[in-house]
């Protein structure tokens, strides 16, 4: 397991639940956060080893909506504000 925090976008989530595989992200990552923009993309019950966190800085987040959509503007904006390099999209 790597120490790393990652925040994860809906599409990494959707694709790995699709496969059967959305506990890889437990097994590779200390800890996984995604926004609850993201939550209400995934459609889905969180495990409850995903956090939920929203970025405190909505004007970012919504400059970011010129080139990118919601859910990515959302985890971008919260991995920025938390200092986080990790983005699993």
């Amino acid at each position: 397991m790597w120490s790393a925090t990652i925040v994860s976008d809906s599409s990494c989530l959707i694709l790995l639940t699709k496969i059967g595989e959305l506990d890889i992200l437990k097994n590779l990552y200390k800890e996984i956060i995604i926004t609850s923009i993201i939550a209400g993309e995934y459609k889905l019950s969180l495990p409850p080893w995903i956090n939920v966190i929203d970025p405190k800085n909505v004007e970012y987040q919504n400059e970011l909506l010129n080139t990118v959509d919601i859910g990515e503007a959302s985890a971008i904006a919260l991995a920025v504000e938390m200092k986080k390099l990790r983005i699993n999209s």
